[in-house]
């Protein structure tokens, strides 16, 4: 856990450096086009939900939980399933 820590503080420095070197124009457009996206993804989002919230049949369906084991046919005991099938029995 060490090593992948070290690692990561390592990358994010050399992250850092490069973002330094670039020209403060270019980092005011890179943060720019960041802020944009980030702006159209929550109006998405927001605008879905509005959607959804709006819809005439918004209503919940409450029901029970099944358990998706009992809904299978597999046997839970193979013991009676060996004496039931009788396979291994003498003739």
């Amino acid at each position: 856990m060490k090593k992948l820590s070290v690692a990561l503080d390592k990358w994010f420095h050399r992250l850092d450096e490069r973002w330094q070197m670039l020209p403060i124009k270019k980092q005011h457009q890179y943060t720019l086009y960041f802020f944009i996206a980030y702006l159209v993804l929550t109006a998405g989002v927001l605008i879905n939900v509005w959607y959804d919230a709006e819809k005439p049949d918004n209503t919940i369906s409450i029901e029970h939980i099944e358990n998706p084991v009992l809904k299978k046919n597999v046997p839970q005991d193979t013991l009676s399933t060996i004496s039931k099938n009788r396979i291994y029995e003498r003739k």
